[in-house]
């Protein structure tokens, strides 16, 4: 991205940091950018999780699958069509059975069909499967009918989820939930699939403490940190202590070959080496591919690679999988250009697009490009399966809670929405065609009133500069190790400026630079999709991270530009 319009602003560093004497001094610096003042901040063991029953309902979900367990009944696992509610869902499918289900069953929602989450007709899905209970993943805060008709088929209910409640939660047997009223649960940013852990271990304590590991050993709920590793970066979670946590011991298993068929399947197709595994990697190169599934077509094909333990068949199914996210580029571009067409000559702070081509699985990464871009909290819609209604997907920027901005508007306008939820980024909704209208004039009015002007600046937060003695790979090594980064822990960036000693084009959009440092250091850089903004001459100005090219045997410091303007 070319913005000569942006501000850079160097973080502000914590000056009371109390940090290991032999951390590298770059890596140091970050973290006391990040509030990080502590060494027991950095401690990533397992033993640092706050224990399960400080999770609000975790032990009363225990003893309610606990006597499910002891008399023989059926569970039914109902998902979400996204990577979260998939690894949520692998998880219990792996591990209820270990810990003593004689059958667990899942239902996915299919978005076409059904919609969102635990409703009246996945309730009578899960009776002709014979349910004695359902376990929602990564969903059912907001399922009131769901749970009601559940209950009048005689099924009982464990809501397990992370997305904020509404003012009334659903009538269910137990529901776990961080963001539910009194839960004093330290971290109230786990994903779906965190939620769903903590259950489990609740659970296995349980059965242990009945006795139940007395003739076998308990099952080993760390062989499923792949699984919570995944869904949590996917989920795009704040990587709070806790999270960081699962994140970062996931990683280290899989690094260590300890991952499912699937998941290896899967970073096999996009080429990324276990040896070096970074956070990253599943957010940007599994995620999406799990992702695609549910967006195009079913995710259970997701959830079978997931839990399939034949090589062979998770190689099919992740080749599957890697052909639907090809396709979901493809319409995700087509997408995007048209829908950044559409804003060029609009001045407006909060952006509805609609376009009746586009595919109701796609809107919400159309909707983050064009939040992107733009630097305006946007929602795109298509056409739904039900005639004379939309499907929105909306994405913010800071300064706006976009699911508390859908609330405002649903109190200010009565029966302009009536079905919707979300977090503070993100957030979906249903509307009639007739009030699409309406609803862009409200929110672009409602997003002018409450976004202060400088929320609207494009604004690159970074660690600093670099001097020459710190553009080298040991630095770029320290950096990729401080890890687990990502949603509120970010990936360290930095600015400077560069002279240009070489450019040109590869993978058509993509630019590969020859730079050199204003101490005449020369490096290398890559700017992911800047062929259009790129420069052959002169100074530039540039936000970059500083990462380790692997080439072969070679190791390598290379400057990947996040944004670059002439300086």
């Amino acid at each position: 991205m070319s913005d000569p319009a942006a501000r850079i602003e160097h973080r502000q560093p914590v000056t009371d940091a109390a940090l290991p004497s032999e951390l590298h001094p770059v890596l140091a610096r970050v973290y006391r950018n990040r509030g990080v003042v502590e060494t027991g901040a950095l401690d990533t063991g397992l033993t640092k999780l706050p224990p399960p029953e400080r999770l609000k309902g975790s032990e009363q979900a225990a003893e309610l699958i606990g006597s499910v367990i002891q008399a023989g009944e059926t569970i039914v696992v109902v998902g979400d069509y996204d990577c979260d509610g998939a690894t949520s869902t692998a998880l219990a499918l792996d591990f209820l059975p270990k810990l003593g289900a004689a059958r667990v069953e899942f239902i996915v929602p299919n978005r076409f069909v059904d919609g969102y989450g635990l409703s009246p007709s996945i309730a009578r899905q899960a009776k002709a499967l014979g349910a004695g209970l359902i376990i929602t993943v990564d969903n059912g805060i907001s399922s009131h009918a769901g749970v009601a008709a559940a209950r009048e088929h005689g099924i009982r209910t464990l809501i397990t989820d992370h997305h904020l409640p509404g003012d009334v939660l659903p009538n269910a047997d137990v529901i776990v939930n961080p963001n539910q009223p009194g839960c004093t649960f330290p971290s109230k940013h786990l994903a779906g699939v965190g939620v769903m852990f903590y259950v489990l271990m609740a659970l296995r304590r349980l059965m242990r403490d009945r006795g139940a590991f007395e003739s076998r050993k308990p099952p080993n709920l760390a062989a499923g940190l792949d699984l919570v590793a995944l869904g949590t970066v996917a989920d795009v979670v704040q990587l709070d202590h806790t999270n960081r946590i699962l994140v970062e011991q996931g990683l280290r298993r899989m690094r260590a070959g300890h991952l499912r068929p699937g998941i290896r399947a899967m970073l096999d197709l996009a080429k990324r080496p276990l040896a070096n595994l970074q956070a990253s990697d599943l957010g940007f190169a599994v995620g999406p591919r799990l992702n695609a599934a549910g967006r195009l077509d079913d995710m259970a094909v997701g959830i079978r690679c997931l839990c399939s333990r034949d090589s062979a068949q998770a190689r099919g199914l992740a080749s599957q999988l890697h052909q639907l996210n090809a396709e979901r580029r493809e319409l995700e571009q087509e997408m995007r250009d048209h829908a950044l067409s559409m804003v060029q000559s609009e001045d407006r702070v909060g952006l509805c697009l609609y376009d009746e081509s586009w595919h109701e699985g796609v809107v919400g990464l159309v909707a983050g490009r064009v939040k992107d871009h733009f630097n305006r909290p946007t929602f795109a819609f298509a056409p739904a399966q039900e005639d004379g209604w939309l499907k929105g997907s909306g994405r913010s920027i800071p300064g706006l809670h976009i699911r508390d901005a859908l609330v405002t508007l649903a109190s200010r306008r009565p029966g302009l929405l009536e079905r919707f939820g979300g977090h503070a980024m993100a957030a979906g909704l249903s509307l009639p065609v007739a009030e699409l209208k309406r609803f862009a004039q409200a929110f672009d009015a409602l997003c002018r009133e409450l976004i202060p002007a400088t929320a609207l600046e494009r604004v690159y937060l970074v660690d600093g500069c670099l001097d020459d003695e710190h553009l080298a790979v040991d630095t770029a090594r320290a950096l990729e190790s401080g890890g687990p980064w990502g949603q509120a822990f970010e990936e360290p960036s930095f600015e400077g400026v560069f002279q240009v000693a070489g450019m040109r084009v590869v993978g058509e959009r993509h630019a590969k630079y020859s730079l050199r440092s204003p101490g005449g250091r020369r490096i290398e850089a890559i700017h992911f999709g800047g062929a259009d903004v790129a420069k052959t001459s002169g100074q530039i100005q540039a936000v970059y991270r500083l990462v380790v090219n692997r080439f072969r045997d070679a190791e390598n410091a290379e400057l990947q530009l996040l944004a670059q303007w002439p300086a």
